[in-house]
């Protein structure tokens, strides 16, 4: 978890780098870096499940609305 790693105007853009190289940027207002980093590992472990999925082709977008809804409800808990 990088924190914040630039500003721009009034957002605040954090990062956060998984252990396999995955890059994970959030622009935000708020200043919530418990929460931030609650929601940066909760998508991180989501994201490990869907590469886990046979089904999924490795270095292709992700078009599951499931992963969606999930990536906004933690969205909203941590957020």
């Amino acid at each position: 978890y990088l924190k914040s790693v630039d500003k721009f105007n009034e957002w605040t853009v954090s990062a956060f780098v998984t252990p396999g190289n995955m890059k994970f940027v959030l622009l935000h207002e708020s200043r919530n870096d418990d929460g931030i980093k609650a929601f940066f590992n909760d998508v991180w472990e989501l994201y490990v499940k869907t590469m886990l999925n046979p089904f999924h082709t490795a270095h292709t977008p992700i078009r599951s609305s499931v992963f969606d809804a999930r990536v906004r409800a933690s969205a909203k808990k941590y957020l």
